[in-house]
């Protein structure tokens, strides 16, 4: 379905080899889960596709890598074969406080935990079997709207589509250039943090899902494929800074002052030489459409991790974006009524979640409201099924 009646003055700048410029029904800038798989949806529908990604497949993200069941059946619906894939089963939720204190808690949905190195890779097959070009190591350094269609400009060379969706995750150059108010906000509690993963081998139990607070941040651990297991914490730039800087001593003297943290540090065995990171996360609001570029995934909204659903959320939104983009192209929808319907959808479907999500936040960012916390939902349990049930959706 590429065509080749682009107009003829701009003929020269997005000519193929043959001579012919390529015109994509949908170019999707970043290839995370998001822009996987909506690429995969859409292509599945007929249309022709283009996913430009920054990086080199199969590559390691920041990422808890728990995955709410919600997901389960849409991700076999794009062709994952999760039951041959050893993912771990995930029912039972445990929390502690910095001092130590535990709860735990049987999970409502419960999840699923896999590596982003093994789904991204899955997904890049299933992408390309379903007739996706896929452009690794390409950084896109603007998206424009021209009527009738998008520019994509690359450091390589430009394309042109008729859709453009932004699937590029938490920040990007895109977003300074745009100044998205979230961008250039000034420091708060909700935008100023860095992520830090790593895969570990240690002793914990298959089945639960830990997270373990500490001074400004926390900590989650969970089982993914294999022997192996996902230790991923969110904390501020100030601990950092505190700790001169040094990931290594900032979590000998500010993450094992929980004693569930200084034993897992202590005894497990890291699997990286280095844990991979990312800096300026921002949990602000974004908006949903950006100068006609529809986004999807955390470049929509991004929900806090110790919510464990922003995977959920990601795939989801790609589902919602893709059903808006396919009516789009078929002439059922007239662009501003595509945008429109898809910002509304959206914001249906999770913008409660995210305003629960960032008044979570804010209560675990105190060390002694952790603890009461704790203290005072221990004899409660229906109060922790509650909070989980409002940051999570149903199968989709």
């Amino acid at each position: 379905m590429i065509q080749t009646d682009i107009n003829s003055t701009k003929q020269d700048a997005f000519a193929s080899p043959t001579g012919e410029a390529e015109v994509f029904d949908a170019a999707i800038v970043g290839g995370g889960l998001a822009g996987l798989a909506l690429s995969i949806q859409l292509a599945k529908l007929g249309y022709s596709v283009i996913l430009l990604e920054k990086e080199q497949y199969p590559f390691h993200r920041v990422c808890g890598e728990y995955i709410s069941m919600e997901s389960w059946d849409f991700l076999k619906s794009l062709g994952v074969e999760l039951e041959k894939m050893n993912v771990a089963m995930i029912t039972g939720l445990q929390v502690s406080a910095v001092n130590g204190k535990i709860v735990n808690q049987k999970l409502p949905l419960g999840g699923f935990g896999i590596s982003r190195y093994l789904l991204d890779h899955t997904l890049v097959q299933l992408a390309k079997t379903a007739g996706v070009s896929i452009l690794e190591n390409t950084k896109v350094n603007d998206i424009i709207f021209d009527t009738p269609g998008f520019t994509i400009e690359t450091s390589q060379q430009n394309y042109r589509a008729k859709v453009a969706i932004a699937c590029y995750g938490k920040r990007s150059n895109i977003d300074i250039k745009w100044k998205r108010p979230f961008s250039v906000a000034a420091k708060n509690k909700l935008n100023n943090y860095m992520g830090v993963k790593y895969h570990i081998k240690t002793d914990f139990p298959v089945d639960t899902i830990a997270l373990h607070n500490f001074k400004n941040g926390y900590c989650g651990i969970s089982k993914i494929e294999g022997d192996k297991y996902c230790l991923c914490y969110l904390t501020t730039a100030g601990n950092l800074q505190k700790s001169n800087n040094d990931i290594k001593k900032m979590e000998q003297t500010i993450l094992s002052q929980n004693p569930h943290l200084e034993k897992i540090f202590a005894e497990s065995e890291m699997l990286y030489n280095a844990p991979v990171t990312i800096s300026q996360i921002s949990f602000d609001k974004k908006e949903q459409v950006e100068n006609h570029v529809l986004m999807t995934g955390d470049a929509a909204g991004m929900i806090t991790p110790l919510c464990g659903n922003g995977m959920s959320m990601a795939l989801h939104g790609s589902k919602m974006a893709a059903a808006h983009i396919h009516d789009f192209l078929q002439g059922k929808f007239s662009r501003e009524e595509m945008e429109k319907q898809y910002r509304l959808q959206w914001q249906r479907q999770f913008a409660h979640r995210l305003i629960t999500g960032r008044r979570i936040q804010r209560l675990f960012g105190s060390q002694w409201l952790t603890n009461c916390f704790i203290s005072i939902v221990k004899p409660f349990p229906w109060l922790i099924r509650f909070l989980i049930k409002q940051t999570h959706g149903k199968p989709f």
